[in-house]
């Protein structure tokens, strides 16, 4: 891969197809998506989970009777047949749903334990699922968390017939990230049908602007090495430095092989913000899959590269300068997601994230997780937060103007507040008020900042993992997991054994 337009949000988002890491979008990281697990199974022949579900358009206008295929995963092995009471469902995120879920992570696990039959749901708009001809914004507006909380619901009701369970069958829900803020508001809002849900890192809170999280990015390198921290501050303020003047700006397109003179960019600063978002994203980027267990990178150089890895180099002292030493790890990180030089114009990551058609690359979810963050959540990771230890050239200001140059002047400051004011109104926010749901965090992740992290109900406890970085419970068990992790995992199960009361 040549150097690609920087895209819309960092929630991070391992594309499946590729295996490959374009994490930089728009100054957030993208978090649904979960990376492929390490498969624990192996099997002589290859399985076909696949299957295909005739799906509702709009659910919320009964004269609408349009429908389309909606892809879905299926794993029968583990059904207690005589009882078929109890059934697990992973939920989809913002990037296509990978069936090597249907045999690994924790939930396989606690499957067969239970003896559930397990489902996956791709989510609309996603993956293979395509309710509409293209993405154009009158057919974005059927993509909404709403519609997606109404496809699970329709889902479980035709599945317990389509598979003949027990009129007693008890839904446990899934998801990871945006799907684990899925998960707990499916419970809240279908309690008939889900009956309990494990919500691991979901962020619960929309806010426009997300100040905090790099502050956790910034702990999160104090965490490892105070003297690291300072490092990254100081190589930033060189980069601002280097900003003032033309020799300045040449140096810069060099040191971090820029795919454009960053000099004919000087006075366009949407540029510049795209410039600060990537060198921002290389640190937000590893620290929020710090260590996790994902195959998606293993036995990649990406795989191999932790916090550590980038505090080795923002300390070694033979690289007299910080600025060099953070042209390194960006450097380092080019070298482990394929990509020639470092592409920071504006004007290409709108004009690649505007194609919408299903052929074009931001069809992978880019595009369509920007239109969810610009109409329901926000999620906007801005410079805005001192300490400002990535500099402050990417405000809110700027991820505002992506929504509009994308989406229309419709999508503006206010209707940003309006919308994730209307969204917290819909699901509670971090006053949710639901039982037999589990919230599970990391305390490197910095989406925990948007999370629920402290019981304050017992019939809706938190665990929080000292530790651990994003979804990191959801994994497949590893002798190198932390205890606290091993511990959170024996809890999950725990509860939902008692959900079930079997």
């Amino acid at each position: 891969m040549g150097g690609r337009a920087t895209f819309f949000i960092i929630f991070t988002i391992i594309w499946a197809h590729a295996e490959a890491w374009r994490y930089i979008l728009n100054g957030r990281i993208k978090g649904g998506n979960l990376g492929a697990p390490r498969p624990n199974i192996v099997t002589k022949e290859p399985r076909n989970f696949t299957r295909w579900f005739t799906q509702k358009l709009d659910h919320f206008d009964v004269g609408n009777t349009n429908t389309w295929q909606q892809r879905y995963f299926v794993n029968d092995d583990y059904i207690d047949q005589t009882k078929r009471n109890v059934a697990f469902l992973q939920i989809g995120g913002e990037g296509e749903a990978s069936d090597i879920w249907m045999t690994n992570g924790a939930w396989v696990d606690d499957g067969k334990k239970f003896n559930a039959i397990l489902f996956q749901l791709e989510h609309r708009f996603y993956g293979k699922s395509h309710p509409t001809e293209d993405l154009s914004v009158d057919n974005l507006k059927y993509l909404t968390s709403q519609q997606a909380l109404a496809d699970l619901a329709v889902f479980v009701d035709a599945m317990n017939e389509e598979y003949n369970l027990s009129p007693m069958v008890k839904w446990i829900a899934f998801g990871g990230s945006y799907p684990g803020s899925l998960a707990a508001w499916a419970r809240l809002k279908y309690p008939h049908l889900i009956h309990g849900s494990v919500s691991s890192s979901g962020p619960l809170l929309a806010i426009p602007d997300f100040q905090d999280y790099y502050q956790v990015v910034a702990n999160d390198l104090r965490t490892v090495d105070e003297n690291c921290y300072s490092a990254v501050k100081s190589g930033t303020a060189q980069v601002e430095d280097l900003l003032q003047h033309k020799v300045g700006q040449r140096t810069l397109t060099s040191l971090f092989n820029l795919c454009d003179p960053l000099e004919e960019s000087i006075d366009n600063d949407n540029d510049i913000a795209n410039f600060y978002t990537n060198l921002a994203g290389n640190f937000a980027g590893i620290a929020q899959y710090n260590k996790d267990n994902r195959l998606s990178t293993k036995g990649t150089l990406l795989g191999n590269i932790t916090l550590d890895t980038f505090c080795a180099i923002m300390t070694e002292t033979t690289q007299t300068r910080e600025i060099t030493r953070l042209a390194a790890v960006n450097a380092l990180m080019l070298n482990a997601t394929n990509q020639t030089c470092m592409d920071f114009k504006y004007s290409k990551m709108i004009a690649e994230m505007s194609n919408v058609s299903w052929e074009a690359s931001a069809s992978e979810g880019g595009r369509q997780w920007t239109f969810q963050t610009c109409n329901e959540f926000g999620f906007y990771q801005t410079s805005n937060k001192k300490p400002q230890i990535f500099g402050d050239k990417f405000p809110l200001s700027f991820s505002i103007q992506q929504c509009i140059d994308l989406f229309g002047s419709k999508f503006n400051e206010s209707y940003l507040n309006y919308a994730t004011d209307r969204t917290n109104t819909l699901y509670g926010a971090l006053d949710i008020e639901v039982s037999n749901v589990v919230f599970v965090h990391g305390s490197v992740d910095p989406w925990h900042a948007l999370g629920i992290i402290w019981t304050d109900e017992q019939n809706a406890p938190a665990i929080y993992i000292k530790g651990t970085a994003h979804c990191a419970n959801m994994y497949p068990a590893s002798d190198d997991d932390l205890p606290q992790l091993k511990a959170a995992r024996v809890q999950i199960s725990q509860l939902i054994e008692s959900w079930l009361d079997l």
